[in-house]
This record gives structure tokens, sequence and C-alpha cells, in this order.
């Protein structure tokens, strides 16, 4: 068995569209940045929110001002796909999506998602994951979500921005997409895989309703996805605490890696630490997880504890 751990706008940028490069390399943005860069003609904010079932519509009630409103669970981020949900869907349907929020091969890209805790920031995450997949390097998370800019004392807007579609062309990157055949070839191989679900679930005590037996993939490790997010204090782990987490499960840094969990979500939040913050580029995502894997019997699961 593995070791494994339980746990007013700002001033406006004077960029062009062929500036927008330039706006940051880096993956996730703060709220000073991101009221500073507010006015960049390159730069489209996503509010990724999802309002809960028979509340009041949150991008109503107020947004970054400019954001855009793309809810995570119902803009079409993810597809079910072959019986397997939460995948990612056809490419030609993304690049319509996309397209329809007013975004251009040249947009920089900021993800708000509410910032409420680390499954909340995945869904920042996941659509992270999505613009990397599909060719497009500028894209950046806001740190600490909505919660982060609201509690700066930010200003809000209840104005609803209607974008003008665009054009958006992928360049799809397969080599970031792991499915069924990379996973049984990391078994043979010796690639690390790295189970970002909550503990009692790597250890087969519980779980997810999509996914048909408990168990995890042998010989993964488990960094269950919350070590990655402070909800506290709204911050993503530092690259020297990415690496402690990979030193306390005999993880080495810088060889491959392929993060997996249930349905692709809390498995994008240890791609994103990994790959992102961490700098390990070798590290993919298996998009189906364990509710694509579990459909095969002849796909092994390990089970490490009985429930209590």
């Amino acid at each position: 068995m593995r070791k494994l751990l339980f746990v007013a706008l700002g001033t406006v940028f004077a960029a062009s569209a062929a500036q927008a490069a330039s706006l940051t390399d880096r993956p996730l943005v703060d709220v000073v940045w991101l009221e500073e860069n507010l006015g960049a003609p390159s730069l489209v904010v996503l509010d990724i929110r999802d309002t809960p079932k028979d509340a009041a519509d949150l991008y109503a009630a107020g947004h970054v001002p400019g954001a855009v409103s793309a809810p995570y669970a119902t803009y079409g981020w993810r597809a079910e796909v072959n019986g397997t949900p939460g995948m990612l869907p056809p490419v030609e349907t993304l690049e319509e999506r996309i397209g329809a929020l007013g975004i251009t091969p040249d947009t920089h890209v900021v993800i708000v998602p509410a910032g409420a805790n680390a499954t909340d920031f995945g869904s920042a995450t996941r659509v992270y994951w999505t613009f990397k997949v599909l060719g497009h390097d500028e894209v950046s998370v806001l740190e600490g979500g909505h919660k982060a800019w609201a509690d700066a004392g930010k200003p809000l807007s209840t104005e609803a921005v209607t974008p003008a579609a665009a054009a958006f062309k992928a360049d799809f990157r397969p080599e970031m997409v792991a499915g069924v055949a990379e996973v049984r070839a990391a078994l043979e191989n010796g690639t690390e895989l790295i189970d970002a679900r909550p503990t009692e679930q790597y250890l087969g005590q519980s779980k997810a309703p999509v996914v048909q037996a408990p168990g995890a993939i042998p010989g993964a490790a488990n960094i269950a996805n919350d070590l990655f997010y402070n909800a506290e204090t709204g911050r993503f782990a530092d690259k020297a605490s990415i690496e402690r987490l990979l030193d306390q499960v005999g993880v080495k840094k810088d060889e491959p890696q392929i993060a997996y969990c249930n349905t692709g979500h809390w498995a994008s939040i240890a791609w994103f630490g990994l790959s992102e913050v961490g700098g390990n580029k070798a590290v993919t995502m298996y998009d189906g997880s364990l509710a694509e894997w579990a459909k095969d019997p002849a796909n092994p699961l390990v089970v490490y504890g009985a429930a209590n």
C-alpha cells in the first residue's frame, strides 16, 4: 500500500490583442492584478459560479465588473461521452461555446470561481485544464475566486455582459489527456498515478455514486485534493508545499505522473498543482477517471481498508 495523506474599475491596460501574451504567464493572479488589468482589451473574465438550486442568481446579484457568465455545471464545459459523465466535450463544441464568450486565440482569460473550498476551486482548475488542452495558454485563475474579490471590497456589477461572438480555434493537445490505454500502460511501465480523491474513497471505505466499484487503481499514491487548497485563506499551495506533499507519498517531483479522481474534477486540482504551480509538465490527467475505469471489470482496483 502506498503512503497516503489525510487530510470602481482599475487602471486601463493599453494592450492590443497581439500583446495578449504579455498580460501574464502566471497560472494564479490575485485581486490586485485583476483590478489593475480590468480595462485590457485582450482580457476576458469568466464568472463560472454555479447558482444553488432555488437561490437567487449569483451573477445577477453581483460580479467582477465586465465579467462574462459561463457557469461550470450548465454552460457546457463537460459532457457525458459513451456513458461516462464529466468528460471533455468534442473539440468543435468547445470551440463554439468558447467563441460565444468573445474569446479568441489572442485573449487572456481569467477564471473566477466562487472561492468557497477545494471542490469549488476545482471548477476553475478543470476549466483552466480545458483551455490548456485546447492549446490556449493565455489563461489564469483568480486566487480566492469571487470571495476574495468581494472580501477585498472591490466593486461589483449587476450589469449582465453579452459578449460579441468571436472565432476561437483550438490546437488540441492529445498528450495532455490520459485515457484507459495510458493508465494501463502506466501500470506496466511504473508511471506514477496520483489519486486526488478523499482518503476514505482511496481506501475503498466509500465511493462516489458515479463509480461502479470501490477502490483505487493499484499502486496509486493518494494526495487528497483539499491538501492543495486552503479554504480558510483562499490560497493555493505553493511550489515548496507541493514538493513536500510528493515527498510524503514517495513520488518524485520531476517524473511523469497521471492524476485521477472520480470524474476528472478533483484530479484537475492535483494536475494544476503538480503541473502549473509545481512546474512538472510531464503530468497528465485521466479525464474519465474511475467513472470510466471501474466500468470494465478487467481494469484492476484495490481496496485497502474496510469501512468502520
